[in-house]
């Protein structure tokens, strides 16, 4: 698989989204993407509680353990890589997490417009 240029949706370099938990398509720390990846995991989202409960109900549990797959759940302020369309689908519902527009990929950009993203920017 060869990844896509490693662009923000800003226009600059992406930056890390997580090492701990590590995230990422490639599982690489970064919201980096290729044609393979179905899902667009390009947006780096802050994990909140009402996400995090979101994201459950709507059969996506990031929040629970899975150990065959060595993944400890997210918590509340975990960044990670979520696929675009989630990301929006939260944003429509009024319960999107803080996104780290450094470290959101361009391709993000396919899903939603810019001014999306940038209502919900996360300043850490």
């Amino acid at each position: 698989m060869k990844k896509d240029p490693s662009i923000n949706v800003l226009g600059g370099p992406l930056e890390t989204c997580s090492q701990q938990p590590l995230t990422g398509f490639f599982r690489d720390g970064a919201c980096n993407t290729c044609v393979e990846d179905r899902g667009n995991h390009t947006v780096c989202a802050v994990m909140t509680a009402e996400f995090l409960a979101f994201s459950k109900y709507v059969g996506n549990d990031l929040s629970s353990p899975m150990p065959a797959f060595r993944f400890a759940g997210l918590k509340p302020g975990d960044r990670w890589c979520l696929c675009a369309e989630r990301f929006l689908q939260a944003h429509d519902e009024g319960c999107a997490p803080k996104v780290n527009l450094s470290a959101t990929h361009i391709r993000a950009l396919e899903v939603m417009p810019l001014a999306v993203l940038e209502a919900h920017a996360w300043q850490g």
